[in-house]
């Protein structure tokens, strides 16, 4: 059967035109007409109560973290908090009561998470770190930007006045997940996402109150999905599309990690997608509706590349060589919403060296046969993982104290 979904339209390539001419319901067409169908039997709690995630939030941390603002105990928790940062470290005395139940209980794992898997996953992240560092780091942070509520939620908090320091803090928990020891007592996901799961509250608390913003209380459930669908589900898909050699148990375990890391991020269990074929039909409904232009979207995008553009540098060829690794990794549909800039030579270079480098690291071709030009593409790859990586180790998650300044 023919895929049609607009999802795979939109990081994968193509055109839209053809839907309709097709005469067929497409998943925001259907979302439209009968609200949340995406059926919770396909997730890893198996029953839900049917609620849209779009008027779901966290009916957990949201008050704790409000409680903390009331009583302007926000600064001297993130002192407390700056040095717990290991999963199987003691929170640290003098914390407010809530907040530190709220913690404990938001740190246990969920009773159906796997340490096998986890360990499985681990050591996949290892072997296609490469992969998967570019795709998580790079072709995420490109999607992130056409999502207009994502962009938006990030222009006018704190994080969109120094994007140096944002790429820094996402960065962290994208690079914790795929660290060796992860979910292990000295792995440090756990704690970065509770961190994580907090300033999502402390968001949401602060940006209704910014007079730049108009829209509906940011980060809901589906907005984390969505972001969510745009690291493993994307980062899953682009694999099977570069056909990296991967056993089934491995892409199990790649999914699993990220289930755990959703449910540690406040997504209830009804809303986590217990296989790939249930994250894919979900991914269906909850990417097309949310994804499109903005001017925020397009400004932060031209300050990440420009960032990157200051990294990757190899020949001297800077920012036209990252517009064409940007474009490469998102559709062209994303790439223009976006306004990335076309590099056509860059671009018909990267596609026709890229399936070599692959072929290279997966051990299927011998050096002697890549042209030199694919080093000076393979070069710019890890400049662009190392440029994520070294910027997550450079601070800390913390919970924002106020939005963006005017």
């Amino acid at each position: 059967m023919v895929d049609l979904s607009r999802r795979k339209v939109l990081i994968s390539g193509g055109t839209l035109g053809a839907l309709g001419a097709l005469g067929v319901v497409t998943p925001t067409q259907a979302r439209a007409a009968g609200g949340w169908t995406w059926p919770a039997s396909g997730s890893v709690a198996g029953t839900g109560t049917g609620a849209d995630p779009r008027w779901v939030w966290d009916a957990e941390a949201d008050p704790v973290v409000a409680s903390l603002f009331d009583r302007g105990l926000v600064p001297q928790v993130n002192q407390l908090l700056w040095d717990w940062n290991r999963n199987g470290q003691p929170l640290p005395d003098g914390l407010p009561e809530n907040l530190r139940d709220f913690i404990e209980h938001a740190r246990q794992l969920p009773s159906w998470a796997d340490r096998a898997k986890l360990e499985t996953a681990a050591q996949f992240n290892k072997s296609r770190g490469l992969y998967l560092n570019l795709l998580n780091g790079v072709g995420g942070g490109m999607l992130s930007t056409a999502i207009p509520k994502e962009a938006r939620s990030v222009y006018y908090s704190a994080g969109g006045a120094d994007m140096e320091d944002r790429v820094a803090k996402t960065s962290i928990l994208g690079f914790a997940v795929g660290a060796l020891n992860a979910y292990r007592p000295d792995g440090n996901c756990i704690v970065n996402a509770v961190k994580t799961r907090l300033t999502h509250a402390a968001v949401r608390h602060l940006l209704p109150q910014s007079p730049h913003w108009s829209g509906d209380i940011p980060i809901s459930q589906e907005d984390i999905l969505v972001t969510w669908h745009t690291l493993p589900t994307y980062a899953m898909g682009k694999m099977r599309e570069w056909k990296i050699p991967m056993s089934a148990a491995d892409s199990a375990a790649y999914l699993h990690v990220w289930q755990v890391t959703a449910h540690l991020l406040g997504v209830r269990d009804e809303y986590i997608p217990a296989t790939w074929d249930t994250a894919n039909s979900q991914s269906d409904l909850v990417l097309p509706p949310n994804m499109g232009p903005t001017p925020e979207g397009v400004e932060l995008t031209d300050i990440l590349l420009r960032q990157l553009a200051e990294q990757v540098s190899p020949g001297g060829v800077g920012r036209p060589l990252v517009n064409a690794l940007a474009r490469f990794l998102v559709s062209e549909q994303v790439a223009d919403w976006d306004q990335i800039p076309r590099e056509p030579f860059w671009e018909a270079t990267i596609k026709s060296v890229w399936p070599v480098l692959v072929k290279v690291r997966e051990g299927l071709i011998p050096l002697p046969l890549v042209p030199s030009i694919a080093w000076t593409v393979d070069e710019a790859l890890r400049q662009y993982v190392l440029f994520f990586l070294t910027k997550g180790q450079e601070t800390k998650i913390v919970i924002p104290t106020g939005n963006r300044p005017s």
